[in-house]
């Protein structure tokens, strides 16, 4: 009877398996088959969740993505009763005489200056309030202090500015006090000097506590064990702050500063329109209120597109630029 003889170094075939081989194991080098859905189902599994996402994205669409075509404005010399296809095209005319324009580099100046203030004095202070907030004990006193702090965001900018009128203005509570102890500040709303800190005040007060809201929640995801073993061996709230929440709340700082720079030029539209009559436009003219008086009041559609167009365009290049060097120091930024 012959008997298959197993080469030297090879084990034997299971009996029942001789001559083949296993025809469940894939081949060396062979694709294996996914087991990914079709996109009907997801979709159908799904359908919840992207029914909630319908409003969000159309709000988009409409008022940020479709007004994307009207930055042709900017190459024509539009008139509306002609239309975007019947205006005619000028090419960069329009940037031309914007640059040529000492207007506009007034407003260019004051945006920057008021930019880089709120940027010193408005960009901490979200986090030195969300710091305090949760260095409270009480749970009671921490959710009371919260809504305090909370509610001024949800104040109109025509009420910020009348209660502000009432404290600081040329017959407001704290300039009479001030005037009646021999300190003569006269109306503060109304100085040109220090309308980059009024206005940059006025933003720490209405917006500060709700920007805490992102470092609280970032704060609230960082380990409780690494303040317990801190301060077991011995450190203080100071240094628990600095080597631990500091560096927890990092990246969402380093995120929201570069989301900051891309939008430096936009510094408050209604803002400064409500008080540019205030102090004149030497002081108070801005990008927005620019663009708003040239296009929409004196009707220069072209020029004023030309100048939301390089605002656009800039706070573009930062954007891109600033998550550049956060990924070159080790962040992830806004994106990858």
């Amino acid at each position: 009877m012959p008997t298959s003889q197993t080469p030297p170094g090879q084990l034997p075939d299971a009996p029942g398996t001789s001559g083949r081989k296993n025809a469940s194991s894939p081949a060396k080098g062979a694709r294996r088959p996914t087991s990914r859905r079709p996109l009907r189902e997801r979709l159908r599994k799904d359908r919840t969740l992207l029914l909630l996402c319908v409003p969000g994205v159309l709000y988009f669409a409409v008022f940020f993505y479709l007004p994307l075509a009207g930055n042709s404005i900017a190459f024509q010399d539009y008139q509306p009763y002609l239309g975007f296809k019947a205006s005619p095209f000028t090419g960069l005319a329009n940037f031309t005489v914007l640059f040529e324009e000492p207007e506009f580099w007034t407003a260019v100046w004051n945006t920057l200056k008021i930019s880089a203030v709120q940027l010193i004095l408005y960009f901490p202070a979200p986090i030195a309030l969300a710091l305090f907030l949760n260095s409270l004990i009480s749970d009671k006193t921490r959710r009371l202090m919260q809504t305090v702090v909370y509610l001024p965001h949800f104040l109109s900018w025509v009420v910020v500015v009348g209660m502000f009128q009432q404290v600081f203005g040329g017959a407001g509570t704290v300039t009479s006090y001030l005037n009646e102890h021999g300190v003569h500040v006269g109306n503060i709303m109304n100085n040109p000097d220090t309308f980059i800190y009024l206005i940059t005040s006025q933003s720490v007060w209405k917006d500060a506590g709700w920007g805490a809201i992102i470092f609280l929640a970032a704060m609230a995801s960082i380990d409780t064990s690494l303040y317990e073993s801190a301060a077991m061996d011995g450190a203080g709230w100071l240094r628990r702050m600095w080597h631990i929440t500091l560096p927890g709340i990092r990246p969402v700082m380093i995120m929201l500063l570069i989301l900051r720079l891309g939008d430096i030029l936009s510094v408050g539209f209604e803002q400064i329109l409500l008080q540019r009559d205030n102090v004149g436009a030497d002081a108070s003219e801005v990008l927005d209120t620019y663009v708003y008086f040239h296009g929409v009041v004196d009707g220069d559609w072209g020029m004023s597109t030309a100048a939301g167009l390089m605002k656009g365009v800039i706070g573009f290049v930062l954007i891109v630029l600033a998550n550049k060097v956060a990924h070159r120091l080790g962040e992830q930024g806004v994106y990858q």
